[in-house]
């Protein structure tokens, strides 16, 4: 699942055929800034050595940052080992724990463990409030553009013609958006947490809630307790993935998930959303 926020590019788990998705969808791979991995089973990491050494020949600038459970910078060392090509761009690896792992002054990265067969981390994307301008209110005080609607939109009180201008006069707040990915897990109260109020959660459902026994031996989630965990969360939106190939179509799934969460919706190869 590829993310972009403010032109830089978040990429959560690299399958295989990476590139060639990135070349039909038209985004330039060179976007990546940050790489979140779930855990190191194979279907959701064999894209990385590819991807990365193309990265190289593209001459990508900067730090590439990859995020993923401990172990990660061995795995990826062992991965790379095996071609004559090294990787030829800054990548710097972050072995995470629960909580943040990244922020800025735009939004915040966290991550919580999952339960699945191997460590794995689900992740959460917040966009930070901001201010916005009230601009009827500015244009009738004959405030200019400038330096004093930037200390506004920054939360700081301004003085204009010797009157005092405050921030909850001048300026709204607009509420930032919250995105989570959850990888592969049974129904726990971690992806629950990690997804409170989520305006779009994407997560696993591999199979149907008429085989739920063999879900939860293999570790994933059905549709049906996928669609559970949005409603425990109060998510407005719900993605569901990570399909079994069982599966001709997909509409045995999202129909058990629309019984519990009417707003579900089956992914599918580019599909966009805009939030």
């Amino acid at each position: 699942m590829y993310l972009e926020f403010n032109g830089e590019g978040i990429l959560f788990d690299c399958g295989e055929g990476i590139q060639r998705q990135f070349k039909i969808a038209g985004i330039a791979p060179t976007k990546i800034r940050r790489i979140c991995i779930t855990h190191w089973h194979g279907d959701h990491v064999l894209g990385l050595p590819g991807l990365l050494l193309t990265l190289g020949a593209c001459g990508y600038t900067g730090v590439l940052h990859l995020y993923g459970p401990s172990g990660s910078k061995e795995y990826l060392g062992n991965m790379m080992s095996g071609f004559a090509e090294k990787i030829s761009i800054d990548v710097e690896v972050h072995e995470i724990a629960q909580g943040m792992i990244f922020e800025n002054d735009l939004y915040m990265l966290s991550c919580a463990p999952l339960e699945h067969s191997i460590e794995c981390f689900g992740f959460s994307f917040i966009e930070k409030d901001r201010r916005r301008i009230i601009v009827p209110f500015i244009r009738k005080l004959g405030i200019p553009d400038g330096p004093l609607l930037g200390k506004l939109q920054r939360g700081i009180d301004v003085v204009w013609e010797g009157k005092n201008i405050t921030v909850d006069e001048a300026t709204r707040v607009v509420h930032g958006k919250k995105v989570v990915y959850i990888g592969d897990t049974l129904f726990c109260n971690s992806a629950v947490g990690l997804s409170l109020d989520a305006d779009l959660l994407i997560t696993e459902a591999t199979l149907s809630d008429t085989i739920e026994e063999k879900a939860e031996n293999y570790k994933h989630m059905t549709a049906k307790q996928a669609a559970m965990l949005a409603n425990h969360a109060n998510a407005k939106k719900l993605i569901i993935t990570h399909f079994s190939q069982r599966y001709k179509t997909m509409e045995v799934l999202e129909e058990e998930a629309q019984t519990v969460f009417a707003n579900t919706q089956c992914a599918y190869d580019f599909l966009k959303i805009k939030i």
